[in-house]
């Protein structure tokens, strides 16, 4: 059988109606995949997969789901299968941050952060893994270089992509050797609506310089997974900061961290 036949040609994207995961949609449809995007606006989707046939003519399910509800992985699942969509790539890229102090913050707001950046990605992996594994597909988790660090100010997000990244190893590690891969993308600052909804005031000098353009972050995920990478690092800049970071005891990494957030709160 050829390479060709073992292309995968179906690809679900959580997140999908902006920034990285538009973005990823557009690189999977000029390659011809057929699409299944999800996010919570059906508005948001549907302008998406407008342009999306407009300039590339593909096949595009629209889905929207909000994955801060518990049961929406496996409605989502079931749709599917009642409509006979296999799935061969899985793009875990839906999250959200927030930001202030963890004894002030609001419960209810992280317990869906939680519920969408580590639940609803370890459920869909539990649901989708093995179509995956039997066409030998690509499963992408969207994480951050936050995933590498303490984060004061931010705990519970830093803390959901430290399970993103963690979790992502172990699987690729367990499906080693079985011709499916999975691959961790960690982006530094991208230039999308993210911080807004995180309400991060202020950014300083020294952040704005690490911000990437989102198409160049989402290229770099894309290239990677296709490579089979486990972990893609997109800016030189990010890669030398974690690399640095790691040789710093993390009580000092925390503070440096707790000290950025806590100038933009002040910034607010």
């Amino acid at each position: 059988m050829s390479a060709e036949n073992h292309v995968p040609r179906t690809v679900l994207i959580t997140g999908a109606s902006s920034g990285i995961g538009l973005e990823l949609a557009r690189l999977f449809a000029h390659d011809r995949y057929r699409l299944v995007l999800v996010a919570r606006s059906r508005r948001a989707l549907r302008a998406a997969a407008d342009e999306l046939h407009s300039r590339f003519g593909v096949e595009i399910r629209v889905v929207p789901k909000d994955l801060s509800h518990p049961f929406a992985p496996v409605e989502l699942y079931q749709e599917l299968q009642e409509a006979g969509v296999g799935v061969d790539v899985l793009v875990n890229n839906a999250g959200f941050g927030g930001s202030g102090p963890f004894v002030q913050t609001d419960w209810n707001v992280e317990a869906e952060m939680i519920q969408v950046n580590v639940v609803a990605v370890a459920h869909l992996t539990k649901l989708f893994l093995p179509q995956i594994l039997a066409r030998k597909g690509k499963l992408l988790n969207v994480g951050s270089v936050a995933g590498f660090l303490p984060g004061p100010y931010t705990a519970i997000y830093y803390a959901s992509k430290a399970f993103i990244l963690s979790f992502t190893e172990a699987i690729a590690e367990e499906l080693r050797g079985t011709g499916a891969t999975v691959t961790c993308l960690c982006p530094g600052p991208v230039a999308t609506n993210f911080q807004k909804r995180a309400h991060t005031g202020g950014s300083s000098r020294a952040n704005q310089r690490l911000v990437m353009d989102v198409r160049e972050v989402a290229l770099s995920g894309y290239e990677g997974m296709k490579q089979g990478k486990r972990m893609v690092m997109p800016g030189w800049k990010n890669r030398l900061m974690t690399t640095a970071l790691r040789l710093v005891p993390r009580e000092t990494v925390a503070k440096i961290v707790g000290r950025t957030f806590a100038s933009r709160q002040n910034s607010k």
